[in-house]
């Protein structure tokens, strides 16, 4: 990575972490449920009967009522598990409020563990981001497990980063090792990218 590349998503990253700091409780329970109203349109649309998606923190948009839903609605959702080496493993969701602190100190599902691949029998995947470009390029948060196995995929599923209206912004910085999505999900529209 550049440093002129690297310095300019680092300064966005801590953008972008203090203005969703700033949300109030409120504001984080809307979005939520209207979110979560977003994604179940998606997976119907995709016609996906298995999925992944991740457990959100407290400032991202929040994906657990949705996470909920889409398995008592009978999908099988994968939730990620941060490992050492940088990949993702898996474990299958239920319908429990049982989280454990990852590696990261981010919330992770405590089910049976499945390894790397496990994901590739997903027929959708919903990953965070803190912001998205119409380009499809997709600012992280700066640890690469989610560019990680998605450049290690033959053959992904469409691709859809979650994040809040404001931060779908005009060009991101982009490195040799992002991944690009198929498309941007936030709490008032769902955008599929060329």
């Amino acid at each position: 990575m550049s440093n002129q590349v690297d310095h300019a998503k680092r300064a966005l990253r801590a953008e972008l972490r203090e203005r969703r700091q700033l949300l109030s409780d409120a504001q984080r329970e809307a979005a939520a449920s209207s979110l979560a109203r977003q994604l179940d349109a998606l997976v119907d649309d995709h016609r996906a009967s298995s999925i992944s998606c991740y457990l959100s923190t407290t400032t991202e948009p929040g994906t657990r009522e949705f996470v909920t839903a889409a398995v008592r609605r009978g999908i099988r959702v994968l939730l990620p598990i941060t490992r050492e080496d940088g990949l993702l493993d898996w474990a299958v969701a239920d319908d429990s409020d049982d989280v454990a602190e990852g590696l990261l100190g981010l919330p992770e599902p405590t089910g049976e563990v499945l390894g790397p691949i496990a994901v590739n029998d997903v027929d959708l995947m919903i990953i965070p981001a803190a912001a998205v470009d119409r380009a499809g390029t997709r600012l992280g948060w700066g640890r690469g497990f989610f560019d990680k196995t998605l450049g290690s995929m033959e053959q992904r599923p469409p691709v859809y980063a979650v994040v809040y209206d404001s931060e779908i912004l005009d060009d991101l910085p982009l490195d040799l090792h992002d991944q690009p999505v198929n498309g941007i999900v936030t709490p008032t529209q769902t955008i599929p990218l060329a």
